[in-house]
């Protein structure tokens, strides 16, 4: 057709086939969106879940320390909780508990962080709560404070429907500030499962650390090789027998880790690497180190190999024992441990308590004639040497393990 002005005239068809396929494509980005709503929307119970999983998470202590005690007695209190439970403890089950009144923190142990098949007598919580009370008592001093100490002070018998009060301790302000040397590491002791590189130990670094150790408790040292290799040899005995019995082992097992991300996840336990396993057997220890399994027998070999073999590479070996049995003495032993291992920290010194060498009369017997300490108790077999340090390991925060009552 023509316009009247004679000249042809133009079709609007194209124009209108324009415009109908921007619009198909908004429709489309719009439909695109309402579906990725909804797709969005699908998801939120998942969500949902997800944030309330992560909310049930234990808070986690950081690995960090105020560098002056808080001016207010709550926040005090808390900063020296924040110490204590930085100290190491029995397969890393932390067994305490803290109560802060007005007057006095208290620490408790708790039952149900106990082992009582694979520690019966207490001998080695009671020691995780010695460490912990010293870590609270090295802080205390370095910020100024003169703390003073009660042990057991409602005895040896938890009253009914309560724990065992192991130590009640309240501070004031001290003429001069003690044991800055020692607070400082306090972030940094790492109890460590690497093999050592058999260096010996300087003897200038060993009279300082025996210097860390009162006369409560007796250290005892041995750095020639074939005593190293001998005690290297009971500990491989010790820790068979101790594997030995299946049902105190699977009590262990529960506080048995598949990863470092699982210890984070729970705030608590151990893997088998901080266990000083290594190879396949350290690979597949949700098998090898749960008696419940065929490959149990294997993994009890590993173990016992593995731990032989950690205690050769030692440039040095310590016994820390007791002169005699005493109500308080597994927390002396766990204070004087702790001050050993925190000087050891300042020498850049690695160290590894071992219990299985002294977790049954029999063993502890042989180690004290080995160390030459006849008549005396055995508390702890410590390794000692030169390694790379592990990253620290997970400690439950002081909101899940205290108690305030201030009135």
């Amino acid at each position: 057709m023509r316009s009247p002005s004679g000249q042809p005239r133009r079709t609007s068809r194209g124009p209108e086939l324009a415009s109908v396929q921007l619009d198909r494509r908004r429709f489309l980005v719009v439909l695109g969106g309402f579906a990725a709503l909804e797709a969005w929307r699908s998801t939120e119970p998942t969500l949902a879940w997800a944030r309330r999983a992560a909310s049930t998470l234990p808070a986690l202590q950081p690995w960090t320390l105020p560098d002056a005690l808080p001016a207010g007695s709550v926040e005090a209190a808390r900063a020296l909780v924040g110490a204590a439970v930085l100290a190491p403890s029995y397969w890393n089950t932390q067994p305490w508990r803290f109560e802060v009144d007005a007057q006095e923190l208290r620490l408790l142990l708790d039952p149900q962080r106990t082992l009582p098949l694979s520690d019966p007598d207490q001998r080695f919580s009671q020691m995780s709560l010695g460490a912990a009370l010293e870590n609270l008592l090295v802080a205390a001093r370095a910020w100024g404070q003169q703390p003073s100490v009660r042990y057991l002070p409602w005895g040896t018998s938890p009253r009914p429907g309560s724990s065992l009060v192991a130590a009640a301790v309240s501070w004031q302000p001290a003429e001069r500030a003690r044991d800055r040397l020692l607070q400082l590491v306090l972030t940094e002791r790492r109890s460590n499962p690497h093999a050592f590189d058999g260096r010996a130990i300087a003897i200038q670094n060993r009279t300082q650390l025996l210097a860390q150790v009162g006369e409560e408790v007796r250290v005892h040292w041995l750095e020639d090789r074939d005593d190293v290799q001998a005690v290297a040899e009971i500990a491989h005995d010790a820790v068979e027998l101790v594997m030995g019995d299946r049902r105190a082992q699977e009590e262990r097992s529960a506080w048995l880790r598949g990863s470092e991300g699982e210890v984070r996840a729970k705030g608590d336990g151990m893997t088998a690497e901080r266990l000083g396993l290594g190879g396949p057997a350290r690979w597949l220890a949700g098998h090898s180190l749960r008696p419940g399994s065929r490959f149990y027998g294997w993994g009890t070999s590993s173990m016992a190999k593995d731990t032989r073999d950690l205690v050769r590479s030692s440039g040095a070996l310590a016994l820390l024992t007791l002169p005699a049995r005493s109500d308080a003495g597994w927390l002396v032993g766990g204070q004087a441990y702790e001050r050993f291992a925190l000087r050891a920290a300042t020498l850049g010194i690695a160290q590894q308590p071992l219990a299985a060498p002294v977790a049954s009369e029999r063993h502890r017997a042989i180690m004290a004639r080995r160390f030459h300490a006849e008549g005396e108790e055995p508390l702890l077999l410590v390794r000692l040497g030169h390694a790379k340090a592990p990253p620290p390991a997970a400690r439950r925060g002081v909101a899940l393990v205290s108690t305030y009552r201030m009135s």
